[in-house]
């Protein structure tokens, strides 16, 4: 994506934004949670929520996972069938920068055994991140499950690895990674968690706590030097055969570079008890000299 230059009218309000967070990054006090709610769809990000790309984004990783517990909490709300997740999309339209921001959320597809969900986040007025949720009522299957792939060893057998060491950035900072044997360029698997909540005095669900942590893929197995090349994702799909529990997200993960400046970030994705799913990433590859998004 192409560097997007603030006009006049966004300066002023990242300014008067950055105001109101000056108090929050120079409090003595460290947030416990990557947003808090300034309004009814209205967020703030704290310093955990900081990118690994740029000082002035947001890591979409957070941000993600908030998206999803704001679809949930609207469909509390309406008091929606009991419907299971089963594909999360996310497409990443422009720069989540470092300030106030709002969700809307609405049915596209109403539905008692299948309904589409879209979601969009709206920053100084710009529309950065389009999300569709496909939701699928709940059969019992039991008898023909099948195909899942191995899990992974368990968290506590494993060694945390400074995942600071390749990435700056408060989001970065706020994760205990442990990677399974030495990360390779373009392949590991690793356990993610976090002290964090997603927003602050509000309890997340198993889902929306797993899924705030499934973007990082991109940035565990990483083929070149963050400082040399570029290869941010502009999209994160999500595609489960299990409702996963929160606590710890397992990403086995593969990143494949293409000869025309494309590549993938493919994971299969764990939490405690198994597989769950996978995810997929689009990447565009570039020399850092190229430029901004």
């Amino acid at each position: 994506m192409a560097a997007i230059r603030p006009d006049r009218r966004h300066r002023q309000a990242l300014m008067q934004t950055t105001e109101r967070l000056i108090p929050v990054m120079n409090s003595t006090i460290t947030p416990a949670s990557y947003f808090e709610r300034v309004g009814a769809h209205r967020f703030v990000p704290t310093v955990h929520a900081r990118g690994a790309w740029a000082v002035d984004e947001q890591h979409f990783s957070p941000l993600g996972g908030l998206i999803v517990h704001e679809i949930e909490r609207m469909r509390a709300r309406e008091r929606c069938a009991g419907l299971l997740v089963s594909r999360i999309s996310f497409d990443i339209l422009g720069r989540n920068t470092f300030e106030e921001f709002d969700i809307h959320v609405e049915v596209i597809r109403p539905g008692r055994t299948i309904e589409l969900v879209g979601a969009t986040v709206v920053i100084a007025g710009r529309s950065t991140v389009s999300a569709r949720v496909w939701l699928m009522a709940a059969e019992e299957t039991g008898l023909v499950a099948g195909g899942e792939p191995d899990g992974m060893p368990a968290p506590e057998t494993l060694s945390s690895w400074p995942l600071t060491s390749v990435w700056p950035g408060g989001y970065v900072g706020s994760l205990d990674t442990r990677p399974i044997g030495i990360p390779q360029p373009g392949r590991t698997a690793a356990w993610l968690s976090t002290p964090h909540g997603l927003v602050a005095g509000e309890q997340a669900s198993g889902l929306a706590s797993f899924v705030a942590l499934v973007d990082t893929a991109n940035g565990i197995a990483v083929r070149q030097e963050p400082a040399k090349w570029m290869f941010p994702n502009l999209d994160l799909t999500i595609h489960l055969y299990r409702q996963p529990e929160a606590g710890w997200t397992g990403l086995d993960t593969t990143v494949t570079f293409g000869h025309a400046g494309q590549g993938l970030t493919s994971t299969v994705l764990h939490d405690i008890h198994g597989p769950v799913g996978s995810a997929q990433q689009i990447l565009t590859v570039r020399p850092q000299h190229d430029g901004g998004r």
